[in-house]
C-alpha cells in the first residue's frame, strides 16, 4: 500500500492553553499508534521561522505573538497568551506547508494541524493565530504552482482567507459553510455558499466542485480544509441532520474528486468541538473519517 505522509509534531499542542485546537492534533496522532490506518506514516514539520509568517502577516502582528506584547493583540484570537504559542503555531503552520509541498511531489499529504481560517493579516480571530492556508498557498506558488485551489469545508466561514488572497489572482477558494461566523463577500475568486439544510449539503459541495470544473484553471494543488464541526453534535459550528455519515461521503467525494483529475492535495483537520453530545473520542472518530479517506485515496492513486 502507498503511504501517506501526515505531519505532526508534539509542539502542535504546545500552549498551555489547553482545548480541542490546542489539543486533538495530539490525540488524532495518539490514536493512529493505539488504531493504526493503513498506509499513514506520521512525520515532524519542519517549523516556520517569524520571517516566514511575516511575509503573509504584518510585522506587528508577528512580534506580538512572539513576545505576547501588546496583550491585546496578542490574544486577538481568544487563545490565552503563553511562551509555548509562538512555537504552537509556528509548528502547525510549518505541518500545513509541509503537507502542500509535500502533495505536490505525491499527490496527496495531510497535517494534524487547525486553527488557521479566521487569521487575517494583522490579528487574530476565532481560535485562529497564523493562516496556513494562505502561507502555504503562497508556498506552494514559490515551489512552481501555477494556481492553487483552497476548499474550506469548515463549519464556519473562511473570512480570514478571504482576505489574505484577494489581492493575489493565482490562488481560489470555495468556501461552504454552515455558519455565519466571519461571514464576507464573495468574489469572482474567492465564492462563499451557505448552507441551512443538512439535507442540501452534498449536493453544495457538488455545485462547488463542478463551478470549479466549468471555470477552466487548471489548479496545482488544493487545500482542503475538513472541518468537522457542521456535525450535528459539534458544540459551536452544528448543523442539525448533518450525520457521521454525510461528513463520511463528503470526506470521500473530496479526495475522489481530486484523485480522478490528477490535483494533488494537501488536508488539515479545521474545527470540531466537544459538548453535551459530542465527546473527545467521538471528535477524533469525525478527524479519522478524513484520515481513512486520505488513505484510501493514496492507495488508489498508487502504481500497481
Amino acid at each position: 500500500m502507498a503511504e501517506l505522509n501526515v505531519y505532526y509534531d508534539p509542539a502542535y499542542a504546545g500552549s498551555a492553553f489547553a482545548f480541542e485546537t490546542t489539543r486533538k492534533a495530539t490525540w488524532v496522532a495518539e490514536s493512529l499508534v493505539s488504531d493504526p490506518i493503513a498506509g499513514i506514516r506520521l512525520l515532524a514539520p519542519r517549523h516556520l521561522g517569524w520571517d516566514e509568517v511575516a511575509q503573509v502577516h504584518s510585522r506587528t502582528y508577528v512580534q506580538a505573538i512572539r513576545t505576547g506584547v501588546p496583550r491585546a493583540l496578542a490574544q486577538s484570537q481568544s487563545l490565552a497568551w503563553d511562551a509555548g504559542l509562538g512555537p504552537m503555531v509556528l509548528a502547525t503552520n510549518g505541518g500545513a506547508v509541509a503537507a502542500a509541498l509535500d502533495a505536490m511531489r505525491h499527490g496527496i499529504s495531510g497535517s494534524l494541524s487547525s486553527g488557521l481560517h479566521h487569521a487575517r493579516r494583522a490579528t487574530g480571530l476565532g481560535y485562529c493565530t497564523f493562516n496556513g492556508l494562505a502561507i502555504a498557498a503562497h508556498a506552494a506558488l514559490d515551489a512552481g504552482a501555477r494556481a492553487v485551489l483552497i476548499l474550506d469545508l469548515d463549519a464556519h466561514c473562511g473570512g480570514g482567507t478571504a482576505e489574505l488572497v484577494a489581492s493575489e489572482p493565482r490562488i481560489w477558494q470555495q468556501d461552504v459553510s454552515v455558519d455565519d461566523f466571519d461571514h464576507y463577500a464573495s468574489s469572482d475568486r474567492v465564492q462563499l455558499h451557505m448552507v441551512r439544510d443538512s439535507a442540501a449539503y452534498l449536493k453544495q459541495v457538488d455545485a462547488c466542485l463542478q463551478a470549479v470544473e466549468a471555470g477552466g484553471v487548471k489548479f496545482d494543488l488544493c487545500l482542503y480544509n475538513a472541518g468537522m464541526d457542521p456535525h450535528e453534535g459539534s458544540a459551536d459550528g452544528a448543523l442539525a441532520g448533518m450525520t457521521v455519515q454525510i461528513l463520511q461521503a463528503r470526506e470521500e467525494k473530496v479526495f475522489d474528486w481530486c484523485r480522478r483529475r490528477g490535483l494533488p492535495v494537501a488536508f488539515v483537520l479545521a474545527g470540531g468541538y466537544i459538548g453535551p453530545h459530542l465527546d473527545a473520542v467521538a471528535l477524533v472518530g469525525l478527524h479519522r473519517l478524513t484520515l481513512t479517506a486520505a488513505a484510501r485515496h493514496a492507495a488508489a492513486q498508487a502504481p500497481v
